[in-house]
């Protein structure tokens, strides 16, 4: 019987509105008990986390972890240990893989292989059509039955209204998320760069906000006909926010996530094209980037994800228009987190006097309330997935400093605050930072 207590630490439970100084007792892997000891509770490891935070395990709603198809980017082991590092406990990861995760064995295989490492629970997206041509539909019930949380195009559009009203129809029957990452299957296709004064100045590319907001009427129309639920993935202008925010107040069942990265840069950060800040969507305007602020914090927008997609040297290193686009994001997503509530919800004049709080509900109890997972708390009788930080702490964002694979990332040489000391995943300490 394995028994951990987590003494002295700040803890903060978004999900329970717990925000305090208690210790935390676990055992088998469960929570068994916050603040007092149960019954004959004796410690096998005890962690000390004076002057700490003790928090759920961070959930992530967009992890890229390559494999299977991409391992020269990144390989399953690699990006578990960066999770583990930035104290990302559960993460669902998009369909794009090489094989497409379309089929029932693949999902089978990445659940089995990530399961062997024992560290960050996975929970797959299926493919919502074969390949994710935007033509037939998988069969999401048996994908269901295989492990997959929800159903996902990833970066590739459906052309065909037609085909996206019937997932919907078959989504709605069966209860199940459709995720869509909302942008127009031509306008803004070939862009690379936000469109705008910047963007044509330095001749690139670029993507209009329409691309996003064509995209949102058109789901939102079919939301309406079907009844289905429908989660929006990286949103990034304020227009979108706007419409999003009128479907809310319309009741229909919709929820959306903002890359940790949007929430920070705009399109001035391209610099002297930067390749990477070359990102999808793209980086916006300070408008765009000011309502995105203020979307979290008036729960607009329900969760902060990662959107890690790590990029290898040979695709990076180019020039701006030629680089893939995406970035690294497991270890950073606390550290931007806590950024936001710093910089920004705090100066807010809303009252709030904990929006640290605020802020890590934005990356656990909130995201595994959209993802339908059984994390993001440290509810009594919970799977014990906690992360122990130091808020004060600061660290350089250098590639040495980092454990994905992929090094790349617009915030290379920022101080940035926020450490991981500890991270424990179903009751193991699967990190410890010496």
């Amino acid at each position: 019987m394995n028994k951990i207590i987590i003494k002295n630490g700040q803890l903060i439970d978004p999900a329970n509105g717990i925000d305090g100084r208690h210790d935390v007792y676990i055992v088998d892997g469960k929570i068994a008990a916050i603040g007092t000891a149960p019954v004959g509770f004796t410690a096998d490891h005890t962690i000390d986390a004076a002057g700490l935070v003790v928090a759920p395990g961070l959930v992530d709603l967009a992890t890229r972890l390559r494999e299977p198809g991409y391992e020269y980017k990144a390989t399953l082991d690699s990006e578990m240990q960066a999770a583990m590092q930035g104290g990302v406990t559960s993460l669902v990861c998009p369909p794009d893989t090489d094989p497409v995760l379309d089929e029932p064995g693949l999902v089978e295989m990445l659940k089995h292989r990530a399961r062997s490492l024992n560290q960050a629970h996975v929970h797959p997206l299926g493919a919502l059509t074969m390949g994710l041509k935007g033509k037939a539909l998988t069969e999401m019930a048996e994908l269901t039955e295989s492990g997959c949380i929800g159903f996902s195009q990833a970066e590739e559009p459906i052309e065909d209204t037609n085909v996206l009203l019937r997932a919907l129809q078959y989504a709605a029957t069966f209860g199940f998320t459709v995720w869509l990452r909302p942008q127009d299957a031509h306008i803004g296709r070939s862009g690379i760069a936000a469109s705008g004064p910047l963007a044509s100045r330095l001749g690139l590319s670029g993507v209009p906000v329409m691309s996003e907001t064509i995209a949102l009427h058109t789901i939102f129309e079919l939301m309406r006909a079907t009844g289905a639920r429908v989660h929006l993935c990286r949103i990034s202008s304020a227009a979108g926010l706007e419409l999003i925010r009128g479907a809310k107040a319309e009741g229909l069942p919709v929820t959306c996530d903002v890359g940790a990265h949007h929430v920070h840069m705009t399109d001035a950060d391209i610099g002297f094209f930067d390749s990477n800040a070359r990102m999808t969507p793209p980086f916006r305007s300070q408008r765009d980037r000011d309502a995105i602020r203020l979307g979290l914090l008036d729960g607009t927008i329900d969760a902060l994800c990662s959107d890690h997609t790590p990029v290898d040297d040979d695709e990076k290193l180019l020039p701006f228009g030629e680089a893939s686009p995406g970035a690294t994001g497991l270890e950073l997503l606390l550290s931007l987190s806590l950024k936001w509530a710093t910089d920004y919800a705090a100066q807010q004049n809303t009252g709030d006097t904990r929006p640290l709080a605020r802020a890590i509900a934005r990356i656990t109890s909130e995201p595994a309330r959209v993802a339908g997972l059984a994390a993001g708390t440290l509810s009594v009788g919970a799977v014990a997935d906690v992360v122990v930080f130091d808020p004060e702490a600061h660290w350089t964002v250098e590639a040495s400093a980092l454990a994905s694979q992929g090094k790349h990332t617009p915030f290379l040489g920022y101080n940035l605050a926020g450490q991981v000391r500890t991270t424990i995943v179903a009751g193991h300490v699967a990190f410890q930072r010496s």
